[in-house]
């Protein structure tokens, strides 16, 4: 086992030295290219915003350079291989920005935001950057009108964000999406979903802030990769927030997320580890609103979508036909490019756990036989899956856990805190969240009917 330190360093001038613990191995993250450039996808994001007439803040540009410190440390430091119990990781970051003193007073609140979200033991220092990088965020022009967004909300390339977008144009509003792409087939669900929304709606003048960041291998010495990515949603929110503190009043940034998936109650004891993520948990999100809160940025996150199940949301989808149309071109699926051993391209798998969801999302939805989806895995029905295979593991854990609360639903109200605290949540909305929890349930039930499976 090792303890990681990246350090963040603005140029080759910036050489203060930091004292290692103990089994601490340090990793240097150059945040400058060339002579004032910020890296790692950082000052692109920067160039395209200001295009768009948005203007971050400095703290906005360091949330964001924290974000690629989390990053680094989440993808690139291995958990077999650098923690005790093959799971658990110490890592810790020393992040230079432009004030230190706001920073320090919000570390406690991202310190418990990390340890929530990837299961780790986070450690975060803040410094001061170099005196020639003391501003690096253009000022804004003098100007009447500022730009025309009303609206900010991620958009994943998934069915959620499909969802949250059209109803975000059908209401007539002005979004700027926020978009992070990490692999080839979600930027390419993206990319084309965005191109037909604005062939749909080519009045509205929306916009998408795109980032691609990734570390290459090798950038921690002596780790292999990590390819659980349980942190991807910090840096997707960070590039939210960002891009937030330059608009010009208040924002929230949504979070289109189905309820079940949001709060994502292990289907079995097992799920406490890789196959459970917290990434739109509700008291993840609350952390970030008390950070925003701290940090002085004038914004809020939140999921409009937190009552609803992923079927609600289809169904109630303000332009119903434009969805079914879009709904082949968006990305669910866990592993889009795992049938490429069988000689097929990027397509859904139709059995991990977010193919379970969609399917039975689309089938209350759409209603039968009008999922125009390509699935590997096509009829589920066919012959009896093997739990000992991919493909029937996680249908096998859902009927499971569908029939644990058949037979017993007064669990549902308490199975809702063991992925999280909901403490932040008023006892109504924990009702809500255990109702949208079973309902989120019986629509994959409903298309698991006839569905069997059998040990190997």
């Amino acid at each position: 086992m090792k303890r990681h330190l990246i350090v963040g360093r603005y140029g080759p001038g910036d050489r203060s030295r930091l004292p290692l613990g103990d089994g601490e191995v340090e990793t240097r993250l150059d945040i400058v290219v060339g002579e004032r450039s910020l890296d790692h996808g950082i000052g692109r994001a920067l160039s395209d915003l200001i295009r768009l007439g948005v203007y971050p803040s400095e703290t906005g540009v360091d949330l964001l350079v924290l974000a690629a410190h989390v990053h680094a440390a989440d993808t690139r430091v291995s958990r077999s291989s650098e923690s005790q119990d093959g799971w658990t990781r110490e890592l810790r970051l020393v992040v230079p920005v432009a004030d230190p003193d706001r920073w320090r007073a919000a570390t406690p609140t991202f310190v418990r935001m990390l340890n929530f979200l990837t299961g780790d033991r986070w450690s975060l220092a803040f410094r001061a950057r170099p005196r020639r990088f003391a501003r690096v965020a253009p000022t804004p022009p003098g100007r009447l009108i500022g730009p025309p967004f009303n609206d900010l909300a991620l958009f994943s390339g998934g069915l959620d964000s499909l969802i949250g977008a059209i109803d975000t144009l059908e209401a007539s509003r002005t979004p700027l999406l926020i978009s992070h792409a990490g692999e080839g087939a979600t930027s390419d669900a993206q990319s084309t979903i965005f191109a037909a929304l604005k062939a749909q709606y080519p009045a509205i003048p929306f916009q998408r802030l795109r980032l691609w960041m990734a570390f290459p291998d090798g950038f921690v010495r002596g780790s292999a990769g990590e390819n659980t990515t349980r942190g991807r949603s910090f840096l997707f929110f960070a590039l939210g927030a960002f891009a937030g503190s330059g608009l010009d009043g208040p924002f929230t940034l949504k979070v289109p997320e189905n309820g079940l998936i949001a709060v994502n109650v292990p289907l079995d004891p097992l799920r406490l580890g890789a196959l459970s993520t917290r990434t739109t948990h509700p008291f993840y999100i609350a952390r970030w609103n008390d950070a925003l809160n701290i940090l002085g940025i004038e914004g809020r996150i939140d999921n409009p979508y937190w009552d609803m199940t992923k079927g609600e949301m289809a169904a109630t989808c303000a332009n119903g036909a434009l969805l079914r149309r879009l709904t082949p071109s968006s990305l669910s699926c866990a592993a889009p490019t795992k049938g490429r051993w069988q000689g097929l391209g990027t397509q859904h798998c139709g059995y991990c756990l977010p193919c379970l969801i969609r399917r039975g999302a689309l089938l209350k939805g759409f209603g039968p036989g009008a999922d125009a989806t390509v699935y590997t895995v096509d009829d589920l029905t066919a012959h009896a899956l093997d739990t000992r295979q991919s493909e029937g593991v996680q249908v096998r854990s859902f009927q499971l856990a569908i029939e644990r609360l058949r037979a017993r639903p007064a669990l549902a109200p308490i199975l809702i805190h063991k992925p999280g605290p909901l403490f932040d949540e008023s006892p109504a909305r924990q009702t809500a969240l255990a109702d949208v929890y079973r309902r989120g349930l019986e629509e994959v039930g409903a298309l698991l009917t006839g569905v069997r499976t059998r040990p190997g």
